[in-house]
């Protein structure tokens, strides 16, 4: 199997993952959408966005559906199931609308944005973003003063998704250290060794450097 990814946010999940769960696939960088890879990535995923997991004829992409199976085909639980599988699809759904959605807003405008040379920031986007982070964080920090990880005693991959723009709060300006639970969950997360790093000992080219200057304090 082949995970091809990049370093954005989601292949760096998937790629996170899938080591943490030393899953059996080769790891190979991948740029879809480069004029001369589409035609190769396209019969892989339509929108030429990865991770994409290709396996022989099958192919699949999206990071939590990859995190899903390797998950299931390594018996490691990461991805919880059983009697915990309704916790799994509840954070991964609640971090999609509140959470993950108010990072990715601020992400976006801060940091991909300016990466890419794709506009200037909108003012009124991050503060959307700010507001919708502060109200879910509020409630993700009382969630973790009860409990190290967010389902039971040990890291899953709800954690891992729900923490995907955290390697990147500093650049991005989020005001992660304004949550003490947070924090220490984010330190937790970040003593893990394919967290920290998912792309040691990969070929892995760095990002473009922002072109804008910073004028936030994280």
């Amino acid at each position: 199997m082949i995970l091809y990814f990049s370093r954005n946010i989601n292949p760096r999940l998937a790629v996170a993952a899938a080591r943490h769960m030393n899953a059996p696939v080769s790891y190979e960088f991948a740029a879809p959408f480069a004029p001369d890879q589409q035609e190769k990535f396209r019969k892989f995923n339509p929108s030429l966005r990865i991770p994409i997991l290709v396996d022989g004829k099958t192919t699949l992409w999206e990071a939590d559906a990859i995190a899903c199976q390797l998950s299931e085909m390594t018996g490691t639980n990461f991805w919880r199931t059983g009697p915990l599988l309704h916790e799994t699809v509840r954070w991964l759904s609640w971090g999609h609308n509140n959470f993950v959605r108010a990072c990715d807003l601020i992400h976006f405008e801060r940091v991909t944005k300016q990466r890419y040379g794709i506009g200037p920031i909108r003012p009124e986007l991050v503060e959307d973003g700010m507001q919708l982070f502060e109200e879910s964080a509020k409630q993700l920090d009382d969630h973790l003063g009860q409990q190290n990880w967010l389902i039971d005693g040990a890291v899953s991959y709800a954690d891992f998704r729900m923490a995907c723009f955290l390697p990147y709060a500093d650049l991005a300006g989020i005001p992660l250290r304004d949550y003490g639970n947070i924090s220490r969950w984010n330190d937790r997360l970040m003593s893990l060794e394919f967290w920290r790093d998912p792309f040691e000992g990969l070929h892995a080219p760095e990002l473009p450097e922002i072109k804008a200057e910073r004028k936030w304090s994280g």
